[in-house]
């Protein structure tokens, strides 16, 4: 399985509330580079976020989920 990134976040609990509505619609999210966030101030922010990942063939599925809506 190859991980895309499919959202970046700045904090943990909006990583985790993306993983989880991805995960209550049937993908495999995972989220990575949240425990380092967590122990370095200022790591998020320098290292381009919090990662959702999920496996690359659900990836464009997933970012057409999480996408807003278009009137």
């Amino acid at each position: 399985m190859n991980p895309a990134t499919i959202f970046h976040a700045f904090n943990p609990a909006e990583a985790q509330l993306v993983r989880s509505r991805l995960e209550a619609a049937g993908f495999h999210p995972f989220v990575a580079d949240e425990l380092s966030a967590l122990s370095i101030d200022g790591y998020a922010l320098a290292a381009g976020g919090i990662r959702v990942q999920v496996p690359e063939t659900e990836a464009a599925e997933a970012r057409e989920f999480l996408a807003p809506p278009t009137e």
